[in-house]
């Protein structure tokens, strides 16, 4: 049975140990373990526009000049097509994108955001910037931006 302190032998939970683990030094579940503390922390600040990391992922895509199709959307951020499919119903339900024909492929849509779209991505982004600093508190400006450099290095590789 765990003791109050968490433990099952009443010392430190695993949960609190920082250090002295075999999976100090394993990327992956660094990486993994990341990415959850940032999108939980993402989505609480999403939550006030109704968004969620991945709705705002393509909002803030749709929000560029590169008017991305379903597909390059879904290629992009890594999701199955019917993932963005429902993700861009919902977002334009909402009013804050919409589907246009794609100029050079009339069978393909294009998604771009709305006037209303544009709005609510400028005020979400900063709430998710708020929640980001937060989170990251303890790196200095310095490391944040070598992170920031790492990650980009890894997600898109030449």
């Amino acid at each position: 049975m765990a003791s109050p302190a968490g433990g099952a032998r009443g010392g430190v939970s695993v949960a609190q140990r920082r250090g002295g683990s075999p999976l100090d030094d394993d990327v992956s579940f660094l990486l993994a373990r990341a990415n959850a503390l940032s999108l939980a922390a993402g989505n609480a600040a999403l939550a006030d526009y109704g968004l969620r990391v991945r709705s705002y992922s393509v909002l803030a895509l749709a929000v560029g000049d590169a008017r991305p199709s379903q597909r390059e959307l879904a290629e992009f951020l890594r999701l199955d097509p019917s993932q963005v499919v429902a993700l861009v119903d919902e977002l334009q339900r909402r009013g804050l994108v919409r589907r246009e024909a794609d100029p050079a492929d009339r069978r393909a849509n294009v998604v771009v955001a709305t006037t209303e779209g544009e709005a609510c991505f400028a005020e979400a982004r900063l709430a998710v910037r708020a929640a980001e600093r937060e989170l990251h508190a303890e790196l200095s400006d310095d490391d944040h931006a070598r992170l920031s450099e790492l990650l980009q290095r890894l997600a898109f590789p030449s």
